[in-house]
């Protein structure tokens, strides 16, 4: 069945204006002025888009498909991702990450959930390893992972400036670095390196040495959690300026987190970024989805662990867009066309003829209204209505 979606506000990130959106298979077909398709030949689906929204569906480029947490014993340990809670938020692609934790989880596993996800219904690749160094292959290799696994498009998180990490020298570091890279020439891959950053005085101070000591350029880094602090992030605007792409982590309750550790809003952050005169082509944002937070009440006393969300992506942009007043086409192309050009995602992360027909369609308020992977529709009404085997 075709679908169509009539009259609608186009955001390709770029903004198009008023257009019909045609969908064939799971592809987009055609976007245009007044597309008429005769329904007495072929059968076809409508969409009403008037006084709505249409933006790429969102890329979440950093999320614990697989659960995450454990810092604080086997009981904070935090749940597998399911399909509804991913797709209610937006995101139709998804790229799976390990963390602390690579022994009770596995490359194994997180290959298969991802699998699982793609299976039902979204697009999903992952990144090999996890904060520690040497990284633990499944061919022998870094390079051979990455050339022959399908979903394995680079490596991480790898974790510097942090108490968890494995405490890598730039030579164990520029090895795996340069071994991705290659990689990932040799396969047509990003064969990026995702760098979660802690709160270590050292910062980026790792990253910088092998772009500064080595011919490796600063593109092929993604350095998270850029806004966890002011030190760190001020290095960050710094870091972009030479060129280098920085990812956000969004939060549900930013003011929490900007009250108790000065972490910096996205909203408020990429603010900044844009008035810097960074390029509009090098931020990301992403949710850090199922990872653990801790809970507080409203005196700021611990609760107990939370679970990190995708949800957080659209708060983020909504907060962006509407209390920062930036333009909706910067605001989403930190979950659409950046992370699809940063890491390689074929025919990702932008409303155009020929590109996957993944979508999501926003109300005047920017809340999700309907939401189409692969050219299925996932959410309508803001409700789930495909969801996974055992949700």
């Amino acid at each position: 069945m075709l679908k169509i979606i009539k009259n609608i506000d186009v955001y390709s990130p770029e903004k198009l204006g008023i257009k019909d959106v045609l969908i064939v298979g799971n592809k987009i077909g055609a976007i245009g002025e007044n597309i008429e398709i005769d329904t007495k030949v072929i059968e076809i689906e409508k969409i009403d888009g008037t006084g709505k929204i249409l933006v790429p569906g969102f890329i979440d480029c950093h999320v614990h498909i697989l659960g995450g947490g454990g810092e604080g014993g086997f009981a904070t340990r935090t749940p597998e991702a399911n399909l509804s809670v991913l797709t209610t938020s937006g995101v139709t692609t998804v790229v799976g990450t390990l963390g602390t934790d690579g022994v009770a989880r596995d490359m194994q596993a997180l290959l298969a959930k991802a699998h699982g996800l793609e299976e039902e219904g979204i697009s999903t690749y992952v990144y090999n390893g996890s904060y520690r160094l040497p990284i633990k292959t499944l061919t022998g290799s870094v390079m051979g992972d990455i050339m022959a696994i399908d979903k394995i498009i680079g490596i991480g998180e790898i974790a510097i400036s942090d108490h968890r990490s494995s405490q890598p020298t730039i030579e164990e570091f520029s090895k795996v670095v340069a071994d991705t890279r290659v990689g990932g020439m040799l396969s047509g891959k990003a064969g990026i390196i995702n760098v979660h950053l802690g709160d270590g005085k050292r910062g980026l101070e790792l990253i910088n040495r092998v772009v500064d000591e080595t011919e490796i350029p600063i593109t092929q880094f993604l350095p998270t959690h850029i806004n966890r602090n002011p030190h760190l992030f001020e290095e960050g605007i710094e870091y972009a300026k030479r060129g280098g792409y920085i990812d956000f982590t969004a939060s549900e309750n930013p003011k929490l987190w900007e009250d108790m550790y000065g972490e910096i809003k996205f909203s408020k952050g990429l603010k900044r970024l844009l008035d810097e005169g960074v390029s509009e082509e090098n931020y990301t944002l992403t949710s850090d989805g199922q990872g653990s937070l801790p809970m507080f009440d409203e005196k700021g006393k611990y609760l107990g662990i939370g679970v990190g969300s995708s949800k957080s992506l659209l708060s983020s942009i909504k907060d962006a867009v509407i209390a920062e007043k930036l333009p909706l086409e910067k605001v989403i192309r930190a979950v659409s066309s950046n992370p699809a050009e940063i890491l390689k995602l074929k025919n990702k992360g932008r409303i155009k003829e020929e590109f996957d027909a993944d979508l999501c369609i926003l109300n005047e308020n920017l809340d999700i209204d309907t939401v189409i992977a692969k050219g299925k529709i996932m959410v309508k009404d803001g409700e789930a209505v495909r969801f996974g085997t055992f949700e």
